[in-house]
């Protein structure tokens, strides 16, 4: 069998294991007498290797489980890491196979990196990108406490009706906060959790005012609307500055991708150009070398377009 049938091979069973694993629903885990017996299951073989596989998965990440499913949890993403983990192996195995089709075996064992490197560049994203969502939604969640609490509401009642009308990410956090209090947690180190999930500064103001007007007393709706009026003027300060930096971050992204173009431009069209660096010593060497490169000018580049005030 040739080389070109193994990946092709490869690379059907893996887009079909990881759309099987991506499609089903996560098995309920029912106590042993809950269970009926006479009912059959219903899972087909590809079914059930998948799921043998991603447990098999979930015990060697036993260890990082937790830390994993914390980050997938600030994402927004409703799934185990051991599936996350499982897909992430079929995506290695395809980007390799469909390597190795191409022509590039010795290029194999670097782009299986891909996958990995994907997956965590794609939770980081999702994480910044509801942490960015939450912090724009902060001036209107503050105003609605305020009205809440104008309404008569208490402060639990006002967080809840917040919780109800808010969009994500503040629905989820809020509705957290409600629940941990309603189980008997006090809603200041409850808020206190939140903001540092969200790493919002703005938030963390928010609560301490909270905190500080518990204490000594006074018109909490009036301590909210102050807040979110400062808050308000800081969005304004921060889109001023996104917009005025946003060439500058446009620039970095392309000179970062553009490398990684031209490579796989040249790959496509003449794949014999880039041989000598895949055939030598010295070749590897100054890939090397240039990734070592990439990655400072990256770092570089983040912090010239990375503007703090």
């Amino acid at each position: 069998m040739s080389l070109a049938l193994i990946g092709a091979g490869a690379v059907a069973a893996g887009v079909g294991a990881a759309a099987l694993v991506v499609a089903r629903p996560g098995r309920e885990r029912l106590p042993r007498e809950r269970r009926r017996p006479n009912i059959e299951d219903g899972e087909g073989a590809l079914s059930g290797a998948a799921e043998a596989a991603t447990d098999v998965i979930g015990r060697l990440l036993r260890g990082r489980s937790h830390a994993i499913a914390h980050n997938l949890g600030l994402a927004g993403v409703s799934m185990r890491p051991q599936d996350l983990a499982f897909l992430v192996a079929i995506a290695s195995l395809v980007v390799v196979a469909a390597t190795m089709l191409l022509g590039g075996g010795l290029l194999a064992v670097p782009v299986a990196a891909l996958a990995p490197m994907g997956a965590v560049l794609w939770v980081r994203n999702r994480i910044d990108k509801r942490r960015k969502a939450f912090a724009d939604q902060l001036d209107g969640t503050l105003q609605l406490m305020a009205s809440s609490l104008r309404a008569g509401h208490s402060m639990l009642q006002a967080l809840s009706s917040v919780a109800k009308e808010s969009e994500e990410p503040t629905a989820s956090e809020l509705a957290r906060v409600v629940n941990e209090t309603r189980v008997g947690r006090p809603v200041v180190p409850a808020l206190e959790e939140a903001a540092e999930r969200m790493q919002s500064e703005d938030f963390v103001w928010a609560v301490q005012a909270i905190a500080i007007n518990r204490e000594v007393g006074g018109s909490l709706a009036e301590t909210l609307d102050g807040v979110a009026g400062t808050i308000r003027e800081r969005g304004q300060v921060r889109r001023q500055v996104a917009a005025l930096s946003a060439e500058g971050r446009l620039s970095a992204v392309i000179l970062m991708l553009l490398p990684f173009g031209v490579t796989g431009f040249l790959l496509m069209s003449n794949p014999g150009y880039l041989a000598p660096f895949i055939e030598s010593p010295l070749g590897f060497g100054l890939i090397g070398v240039g990734v070592v490169l990439l990655i400072v000018g990256g770092f570089w580049l983040r912090k010239v377009v990375e503007i703090e005030f």
